[in-house]
């Protein structure tokens, strides 16, 4: 991960607009968000919330049309490569926050999953669930796959070693009284999935995302495809033990020939910080974020900012909540 110095950082901010020449530097703080690559949704997602949440010294106060975000703060959108790259780069102190899926951030704080015999980063906290990344079960039509029990004895992708939705999709067969063992399973990604399904080389497959998914959605419009609902007393079960995961609905034609909503369970893609922040930083970067005029802003920026809502932000935690994230949701009701 590149490290910014103090002086690009402020080389940055003036070329970004956000400081007047004439203010005090001694007065900033510099705050650098990991994202992901420029390609995908965190960092446009991450930008937003950069601009956001800062404040530079000699801004319009918000009641006067400025910024609502922390006085003196300067925050960065970090290009990186995605949620683990972001936990390590937390837990190592070259960012102050982060995106990662719920997911992701569970196995991270608690040493499991994906990081099963790495050290736990068990600093690594909360600051809000920023909106959904929903799992998708595709089927084949003709498969007779109307629920995930009906997987026993197909072929089925789970997406390639070392994902989050591999992870994902061994717990949710399990919640089923399902393993590996019990299906055919490949390890694909989507798009190589749904060329083995077209050419009927494969019956279902898994994958995390927000919809539409654009790999999804070109297989649909050319085959009969099913999205399999993920649902049931197995499902409520899984969330009780594992409570990263929250519950979705793929809404009706949001793929061709999808007629009704279909429910599902979801990892949300999280903002996460390490402990080390302060708690009246933590606590002013979480009111900025559900400020009004923020959420005008990220309704306006991107079609997931409309997502980030109050409602949404404390749903499938998974990880402690920063303290300081957490007096805000008390504060405001949205926790209890």
């Amino acid at each position: 991960m590149k490290l910014f110095s103090m002086k690009s950082l402020v080389g940055a901010a003036f070329a970004a607009g956000l400081l007047a020449p004439g203010a005090m530097a001694q007065d900033m703080q510099f705050f650098r968000i990991g994202t992901g690559g420029t390609a995908g949704t965190y960092y446009p997602i991450g930008g937003l919330i950069a601009n956001a949440i800062s404040n530079p010294p000699g801004s319009r106060a918000c009641e006067d049309g400025g910024s609502c975000g922390v006085p003196g703060l300067i925050a960065t959108a970090v290009a990186s490569n995605g949620s683990v790259g972001n936990v390590n780069s937390i837990n190592g102190g070259t960012l102050e926050a982060g995106f990662s899926q719920s997911d992701v951030a569970y196995w991270a704080q608690t040493g499991t999953g994906l990081w099963e015999g790495q050290p736990a980063v068990e600093k690594l906290r909360l600051l809000a669930n920023l909106y959904p990344e929903s799992i998708h079960l595709v089927a084949r039509a003709d498969a007779g796959i109307t629920s995930v029990a009906d997987l026993k004895g197909k072929r089925v992708s789970l997406d390639e070693p070392g994902s989050g939705t591999l992870v994902d999709a061994k717990i949710i067969l399990e919640a089923f009284g399902l393993s590996e063992a019990d299906i055919s399973p490949e390890y694909l990604k989507p798009d190589q999935a749904s060329d083995r399904m077209r050419d009927g080389a494969m019956d279902a497959f898994f994958f995390v995302g927000g919809y539409p998914a654009g790999a999804i959605a070109e297989l649909a419009s050319q085959n009969d495809v099913t999205i399999v609902p993920i649902t049931g007393p197995e499902v409520d079960a899984l969330r009780d033990q594992y409570t990263f995961f929250a519950a979705d609905t793929v809404p009706a034609n949001t793929y061709d020939g999808q007629d009704a909503d279909v429910p599902t369970i979801s990892v949300g893609a999280q903002m996460v910080t390490s402990s080390d922040l302060s708690d009246d930083l933590a606590y002013g970067i979480t009111k900025a974020l559900y400020n009004e005029n923020t959420q005008k802003l990220f309704a306006a920026g991107h079609a997931k900012g409309r997502l980030i809502t109050l409602e949404s932000a404390t749903q499938g935690a998974g990880i402690p909540f920063h303290p300081g994230a957490e007096r805000f949701y008390r504060e405001v009701g949205a926790l209890e």
